[in-house]
């Protein structure tokens, strides 16, 4: 890269809508190696939005910062007008806010059924006292929670296996259940880490053909994703980021074309 980022031109200032999503500021170091340094996203509600860079850019160490898997050393994250910077990821997945991870994590020993089910929020049955004083309610509630894991299991192609152990799924099947089960605790936003990585073009067309029907429901999604194919397809917006900082952000047609883009992150001049 032979621009500095300090040339950059400021970002675009946030219109008054307010973004579903809103960080600011983020700074985080391991040691002296700035992986954040300063970066700043909105996600609007009901977009799809993308967030690209070169390898090294601090994609990852973002979304770990924006789910707190990893706290900021300085810098704020908003979620729907509440800041959640301070707070346990749980937490943050409760008021809405949930991530899938680069390698789709799955409990291989239970059934695709049983992995979706563990998602389930304010299950009763968890409760030692309620499962001898409220039997018919937690019965009803399993029947309830089993009603919407086949529903979205159905809808991701994975309602054949969902008594199989997951983990016989392929790479790209287990992204499918893990989104799946993140849709379990009827999030606002889901930040999804690579789901286009290591899986097979067919899968992938089906993955992004879920993100589009969802999307079209009303669910907001945040990408982070190397397949530009995947990206330019499927975002209304594309953050780019290098060294840390925000480069560039806009719809994809722009981002395609932006010099600085070129440059960074695919090694060209425009």
């Amino acid at each position: 890269m032979t621009s500095s980022l300090s040339d950059r031109p400021a970002l675009e200032p946030p219109s008054i809508e307010q973004p579903l999503l809103q960080a600011s500021n983020l700074h985080k170091s391991f040691g002296g190696l700035k992986a954040v340094n300063g970066a700043q996203i909105e996600v609007r509600s009901g977009s799809i939005t993308g967030l690209i860079g070169p390898n090294g850019a601090g994609k990852t160490t973002l979304f770990n910062l924006l789910s707190n898997f990893i706290r900021p050393d300085s810098g704020e994250v908003w979620l729907d007008g509440e800041p959640i910077h301070r707070l346990a990821p749980h937490q943050i997945a409760r008021k809405g806010m949930v991530r899938t991870f680069q390698v789709a994590r799955v409990l291989s020993r239970l059934s695709v059924l049983e992995n979706m089910l563990l998602a389930g929020q304010e299950q009763a049955g968890e409760r030692f006292w309620q499962v001898w004083l409220q039997g018919k309610r937690i019965g009803r509630q399993q029947r309830e929670l089993e009603l919407q894991a086949m529903e979205i299991l159905e809808a991701v192609g994975l309602a054949h296996m969902a008594r199989e152990y997951a983990g016989s799924l392929s790479g790209g099947q287990r992204k499918l259940l893990e989104m799946g089960r993140a849709l379990m605790v009827r999030p606002k936003l889901v930040l999804l880490d690579e789901p286009a990585a290591g899986v097979n073009p067919a899968l992938i067309e089906k993955i992004c053909d879920r993100i589009q029907a969802w999307n079209r429901e009303g669910l907001t999604f945040l990408i982070v994703e190397h397949n530009m194919d995947v990206i330019m397809s499927l975002c209304d917006r594309v953050w780019v980021l290098a060294e840390g900082q925000n480069l560039a952000d806009g719809p994809p047609a722009a981002i395609q074309t932006d010099r600085r883009v070129l440059e960074a992150y695919l090694g060209q001049t425009a």
